[in-house]
């Protein structure tokens, strides 16, 4: 049964992760930072809770006065505050719920897991506790009907009889004792909370305890409307002399509480009880018969060695052995840490199927993320110099090797396209294969990819030719076009990218580039010329205007002096005039591929340009009879400076 829910749940997860992909992109999909935004959201609560409890009044008398005066002051800042404060909470419990859901829908919580999974099952309750505990604060009709059914629940365990619930007979009966106490608990239990919450991410490698920026700047300018559109007001000032016929209700944290009056309150407990049983017991339920000895991973470059436990996946296994592994989503959905498995088996696991066809597995490749070890593995990890931890290096990890380079020339193409290379220091050499691609790094730490324009052949590898085409607002490719200079010096770090030729086929290659998409192409294509490659190769690329063809006549050069090469220049926004003012061809560049090629069974594609046209032509170029294992794709994604 147990198993059974699993599958409908994890099924479930995995179609609304794909739908999140298709809208959001995989690095910001909501569903991969389910704990990251719950910690997000317990700051907020924790925020806006300290400036309300800086205004409210603990007396009985002064309690509900104060709360109104801070909802109706502050020009409805203390309003929205308030309301901030509900929703934030509300949205934590849902967001604890859904990273417990798919916790237990991927099977994430037996052996080793077991801690975190009990913890964060202590953490819930926690947060309802505290949740419930905030309702009877501001000391309305809700606030009575909370703190009453409360008491008369707790009341009903051996030791009470009754006592508790004798303070709420009559008005007189509530002291201001009693509500010191409950501001007490209101503060004590966040504080419990946030302590176990750290306790929580400590047996989980590299844990995220913070989401992407552009996830929080949403969740918060989301509750923000919220709070605008609907605040929150109290009902009425509590009377213990009338009983509350109506009431608004929170059904994310209060959604018991209508059963201590419905039901007996003894088979309220009973349920509160054995629901909470069974979550906590969930790791040693239906338990797994399997080998439960370590596994041996040596993982290349390096080579690295980390032991997997039963159950565990590789990433879990590496980061835990302190290797710089490559990971984003730890979730199978972006394949940032695609591998390739050189000998043993593993289970992949559940992953999208975007992020790892159907052709990558039959390469032996799998995602570090998913992959469980079945038995000793041996491993290569593209796009990193070493994975063996080094001393040397901040906290043992080792990261893509580090270079700095001197600006040695900067050749401006066109308006928008600069030509820049960039000049090792005496002596050292970059090794690298045609079509990858390196990261500046800017004094802050962030980076900016860009292709290798070259053959690895250029200049002795001492040399790195680089295409810059301006993006409004970049921030490093405003710093080219404007303030950098021959000789100035960049950080930079690589050699990344798996987007290189697959020397094991003889099949013709057709290469589809859109703008400077072209520049790791150009690099393949010099580098086959300079082995000696003689497999046909016809090259389409595509630009939106003529003078956006920045290195034409090396194209057509290209042309003339290899017999099995060929060019096709497309352009999407034709200059007016007609065909005497662009005879060639016209529209979107993998159209263009497709109509001289309509059947691409027996070829081989490599397409490179922006998300928008890798994504829309590599499904039409499956459509037309292309395999997997043949398509080759690289997007770049420009980076411009947020505004503010």
């Amino acid at each position: 049964m147990i198993a059974l829910l699993q599958r409908a749940l994890r099924a479930a997860f995995m179609r609304a992760e794909a739908v999140f992909n298709a809208a959001f992109g995989d690095k910001l999909n909501p569903l991969y930072h389910l704990g990251a935004i719950s910690f997000f959201l317990f700051w907020v609560v924790g925020a806006t809770g300290l400036v309300l409890y800086a205004f409210f009044d603990t007396s009985v008398a002064g309690a509900y006065a104060s709360v109104e005066a801070i909802t109706r002051g502050a020009w409805g800042a203390g309003s929205a505050i308030r309301t901030l404060h509900r929703y934030a909470s509300d949205a934590m419990v849902l967001t604890m719920w859904l990273h417990l859901a798919r916790y237990f829908a991927f099977d994430r919580l037996r052996g080793f897991r077991w801690f975190s999974w009990v913890s964060g099952v202590a953490l819930l309750a926690l947060v309802y506790a505290a949740g419930a505990n905030g309702y009877m604060l501001p000391w309305d009709r809700l606030a009575q009907f909370v703190t009453q059914a409360s008491f008369e629940w707790i009341d009903w365990l051996p030791g009470f009889g009754g006592t508790l619930i004798r303070n709420f007979i009559a008005p007189e009966h509530v002291s201001d004792r009693l509500f010191s106490l409950l501001v007490f608990i209101h503060i004590g239990v966040p504080l419990v909370t946030l302590a176990l919450m750290w306790v929580h991410v400590q047996r989980v490698p590299k844990a995220a305890t913070q989401p992407p920026r552009p996830i929080a700047l949403a969740l918060g300018a989301t509750l923000l409307l919220l709070a605008l559109v609907l605040p929150v007001a109290s009902q009425g000032p509590a009377d213990l002399r009338s009983v509350p016929a109506a009431l608004a209700f929170d059904w994310f944290l209060l959604p018991l509480y209508p059963l201590v009056y419905l039901w007996p309150v003894g088979a309220v407990w009973a349920l509160v009880a054995g629901a909470s049983a069974l979550l906590l017991l969930m790791p040693w339920l239906t338990l797994r018969r399997g080998a439960k000895a370590t596994h041996r991973l040596t993982l290349h470059p390096g080579a690295a060695q980390a032991n997997a436990r039963a159950g565990e996946t590789i990433l879990e296994a590496g980061l835990r052995a302190g290797l710089a592994l490559p990971y984003d989503c730890r979730a199978g959905g972006c394949g940032l840490c695609r591998c390739t498995v050189l000998h043993g088996r593993v289970d992949p696991g559940p992953y999208q199927p975007a992020a790892l066809t159907d052709a990558m597995r039959a390469r032996g490749e799998a995602l570090m993320c998913c992959a469980v070890p079945l038995e000793d593995l041996e491993l290569e990890v593209e796009g990193v110099a070493s994975l063996a931890p080094e001393a040397s290096q901040p906290g043992g990890t080792a990261a893509p090797q580090r270079w700095q380079a001197r600006v040695e020339r900067m050749q401006r193409l066109s308006d928008d396209l600069m030509l820049m290379h960039l000049a090792l220091p005496q002596g050292q050499r970059i090794v690298f294969s045609a079509g990858q691609y390196i990261n500046i790094v800017l004094p802050d730490g962030a980076k900016r990819a860009f292709s290798f324009a070259s053959a690895p052949q250029a200049a002795g590898n001492a040399t790195i030719e680089l295409h810059v085409r301006r993006i409004p607002g970049g921030r490093f490719t405003g710093q080219v076009f404007e303030t950098l200079r021959e000789g100035d010096m960049l950080d930079f770090e690589g050699p990344l990218g798996r987007f290189t030729l697959n020397d094991d086929s003889a099949r013709p290659i057709l290469f589809v580039a859109g703008a400077t998409g072209f520049a790791p192409v150009k690099s393949i294509l010099e580098d086959a010329f300079a082995r000696g490659v003689q497999r046909p190769m016809r090259l389409y690329w595509g630009v939106r205007r003529r003078e956006d063809f920045y290195l034409l006549e090396q194209v057509e050069a290209w042309q003339r002096e290899h017999p099995n090469f060929r060019f096709v220049p497309v352009l999407s926004e034709p200059p007016p005039g007609g065909d005497d003012a662009w005879p060639g061809r016209r529209g979107l560049v993998h159209e263009a591929m497709l109509a001289d090629h309509p059947d691409l069974a027996g070829y081989e594609v490599y397409a490179c340009g922006s998300v928008k046209m890798v994504e829309a032509a590599v499904p039409d170029f499956l459509a037309h009879g292309l395999s997997e294992q043949f398509c080759f794709s690289d997007a770049f994604v420009p980076q411009a400076t947020p505004a503010g």
